[in-house]
């Protein structure tokens, strides 16, 4: 491919499975390369199979070699492209930001079905907050999704927070955004009516259960906890939540998946009621609703 100045779909569809067959499964690689095309060549899935022999030209190829070379060193295609999608809307994502999952548009769908069970009759205004935001995935979605939503969201990072504002510029949406380390303060903006958090969860003894290219690329400080405290941020956001949420209001979390029953035990301890314990699609404990009785 480096000494080619011209190339076909066809070929070059062969030619990144053949570099990449050791590292990713076939079907990781066939997604990087509808990924790849759709961005750099404006070619969809169905022109490998309508336009097998369409010319990629020697400048496209050049940019895709160099895509080719980070994915052999493991870095997410979603960095290299700078973008993802998320609840089927699209988001700006970096170095600063961690990658939305599968599972969090789980608690997204789970937080917008108990909203609209609640306030179907009504048309309330709710005030959501966000903590750990991230690329902003989380209230974003929500207030698409929810028009009748007042959404803020939280994060110990500004450069994550950029991130943020320009993914609510994009998804043309307001959010109001702030800069906080939340294990650090006893005071949030106002009151709200739901209070979620996917905050940092996998302790440093599973490590070596996450993939390289996570390991790697993905930052720590939204990742990993100390074994000895892996409920630390849990903990802090059901204290504030104690405080800061409204009569009826809700609370979901994002969890570690074998610390589901740990983490019940502890909201009940700090009481909380109505405690759910929820599955992904996977099969693992990943989320969970309370509320407290005021």
């Amino acid at each position: 491919m480096d000494d080619q100045k011209i190339m076909t779909l066809k070929e070059c569809r062969l030619h990144i499975h053949e570099v990449l067959s050791e590292i990713y499964p076939k079907t990781e690689i066939d997604s990087f390369f509808f990924l790849m095309i759709e961005e750099e060549l404006n070619l969809q899935r169905i022109d490998t199979v309508l336009s097998p022999d369409f010319l990629i030209t020697q400048e496209n190829l050049t940019t895709l070699k160099n895509i080719i070379r980070r994915l052999q060193n493991e870095e997410p295609i979603q960095y290299i492209l700078k973008k993802t999608t998320f609840y089927g809307l699209p988001f700006i994502v970096n170095e600063n930001t961690l990658i939305p999952r599968p599972e969090t548009e789980e608690l997204v769908a789970w937080i917008i079905e108990e909203v609209t069970k609640r306030t179907q009759q009504k048309n309330q205004k709710l005030s959501i907050l966000d903590i750990g935001t991230g690329t902003g995935c989380i209230p974003i979605s929500l207030a698409k999704n929810i028009p009748t939503s007042n959404v803020s969201g939280i994060d110990i990072s500004q450069k994550a927070l950029d991130i943020a504002k320009k993914n609510a510029l994009l998804n043309d949406t307001e959010i109001r955004f702030f800069e906080m380390d939340i294990l650090n303060t006893e005071y949030l903006p106002q009151q709200f009516d739901i209070m979620v958090s996917n905050p940092p969860y996998v302790r440093e003894l599973e490590k070596t259960a996450i993939k390289k290219n996570v390991l790697q690329n993905e930052p720590h400080l939204a990742l990993f906890v100390e074994d000895n405290n892996p409920l630390l941020f849990y903990k802090k956001i059901a204290d504030l939540a104690k405080k800061y949420l409204n009569k009826n209001g809700i609370l979901f979390f994002e969890i570690n998946q074998y610390l589901g029953q740990e983490t019940v035990k502890m909201l009940e301890k700090k009481g909380f009621t109505n405690i759910e314990l929820r599955k992904d699609l996977f099969g693992n404990y990943r989320m969970i609703q309370c509320n407290i009785n005021l």
